[in-house]
């Protein structure tokens, strides 16, 4: 099966993050679970906003860098929100991905180098009135990574909540996470 990398949101490494790991797993796919805070969970967003503020982005993504980089690179890079800083830099970066899942962010390709790899499978999912990714620019972002790579999906969801698919957070929706999952899985199956 596939071999995933997924990066944790700003809360850190939470249990719902785990969790969909295991969901994954349970498919028959190998998930690596790096963790960017160093052991850090925020119960509250703006905390841990805070600390990824603090420590600094390109800290953030150099972590997910370095975490990567012991690994095979023929994997599928994956994020929640600020996880997508280090799975998109990878799978735009890193010779070998396989294919990359953008859950609640998407950066412009540009960040990164300018243009999407070719033939490289994405798959971008989101909120269509989450304050975060429709209203800070992801939802651009992830509209302009369609149009120019050669295999992509957005999937907008109705609803305003932001890391919907996190089973230990407040914002969970259990039903648009099942069908984000069904997705992924399709994904996985269909790259691996």
């Amino acid at each position: 099966m596939t071999e995933v990398v997924l990066f944790h949101h700003t809360h850190g490494l939470t249990s719902g993050v785990r969790e969909f790991a295991r969901e994954l797993e349970g498919a028959g796919h190998t998930v690596h679970l790096p963790d960017l805070y160093e052991g850090r969970v925020f119960a509250d967003m703006a905390e841990g906003a805070a600390y990824a503020q603090e420590t600094g982005f390109g800290t953030i993504t150099e972590r997910g860098r370095a975490a990567a980089e012991d690994l095979p690179g023929e994997v599928v890079y994956a994020g929640f929100s600020l996880g997508v800083l280090p799975a998109q830099m990878l799978a735009q970066t890193r010779p070998g991905a396989k294919g990359a899942l953008l859950f609640h962010a998407c950066v412009p390709v540009s960040e990164f180098g300018g243009e999407w790899p070719r033939g490289l499978p994405v798959q971008v999912h989101g909120m269509e009135a989450d304050e975060f990714f429709a209203g800070e620019g992801d939802l651009e972002a992830a509209l302009a990574l369609a149009r120019a790579a050669d295999d992509a999906e957005v999937f907008l969801y109705p609803g305003d909540r932001h890391l919907f698919a996190d089973g230990s957070l407040p914002s969970y929706d259990r039903e648009t996470a099942g069908l984000l999952t069904e997705r992924v899985l399709k994904f996985l199956d269909r790259v691996g």
